[in-house]
């Protein structure tokens, strides 16, 4: 018996654009290449743009995609890289870049939706495309409840903090933390303690893109603690709830062979 091996898919070829929006970093180098590429190719306000390209790091390229959210646009975002990490991010290449953003290949992110609570009773909304986190204001341990789909999962968390992310931001924040990368097509939210001390082995859960998360905080007076979603913090809050907000997301353009979705899988096997 023989087996073929499937071929790729073929690149999806989109009209070569000729409206560009750049916007880059408050960084020297970012400015640098702003600088160069607006005069080599012209730059339009990002609502008249067909494409926006982000000059910057990992943090610039979520500032950029969180202006698209809010602005509600439905224009896609190709990051190249100025900063340090780069995981969003495509290689700096000066030449031909509106033909080379014809070829790209696009991945669509879904944001968390935060919905913060404080002791003072403000109510605060944010958007993630990372993940939202919960951590300790105080040398003390924070003590949370943690609920999904209206169940308690678990009473009492003592731990430094707990995060909820999406899979792209799996391979951030979440990793560092010991969480699992989730692929972009599995349609799973990992839910991951930070410096957990009880339960000593809970090592957090994967939840389907569905669930709905509540944190409560226990103690909030004694173990005050913060809420972040991407950039945003919020302090001395007493409830947290985060849910995936299917009814927006952004498009993120990446370079032949390297999607974000190649990206995933790669990192679950480097050192």
């Amino acid at each position: 018996m023989t087996f073929q091996l499937p071929t790729p898919a073929a690149l999806e070829v989109r009209p070569v654009p000729q409206r560009i929006a750049f916007m880059a970093a408050p960084t020297e180098g970012a400015r640098h290449e702003y600088d160069r590429l607006a005069e080599r190719y012209g730059n339009v306000p990002p609502s008249e743009a067909e494409v926006i390209v982000c000059l910057g790091g990992d943090g610039f390229m979520l500032e950029t995609l969180r202006v698209v959210l809010e602005m509600e646009l439905d224009t896609p975002v190709y990051g190249m890289n100025c900063g340090s990490v780069g995981f969003l991010m495509n290689p700096m290449a000066e030449d031909a870049l509106p033909e080379k953003l014809a070829t790209t290949q696009a991945a669509e992110l879904y944001p968390l939706r935060m919905r913060a609570q404080t002791k003072s009773g403000e109510v605060f909304h944010a958007l993630a495309l990372n993940d939202v986190f919960l951590f300790r204001q105080t040398r003390q341990a924070a003590k949370i409840r943690v609920e999904v789909n209206g169940m308690v999962r678990m009473p009492e968390l003592i731990c430094d903090g707990a995060l909820v992310s999406t899979p792209a931001g799996s391979t951030a924040y979440n990793l560092s933390a010991h969480g699992p990368i989730v692929p972009l097509s599995g349609n799973l939210l990992p839910l991951t303690p930070i410096c957990p001390f009880r339960p000593r082995r809970w090592r957090g859960a994967l939840l389907p893109s569905t669930a709905y998360v509540r944190f409560s905080i226990l103690e909030d007076e004694k173990r005050p603690v913060a809420a972040v979603a991407d950039s945003l913090e919020i302090r001395d809050v007493v409830t947290v709830e985060v849910q995936e907000d299917r009814t927006r997301h952004v498009t993120v353009l990446f370079d032949p062979g390297q999607t974000l979705s190649e990206r995933i899988t790669a990192e679950q096997f480097s050192a």
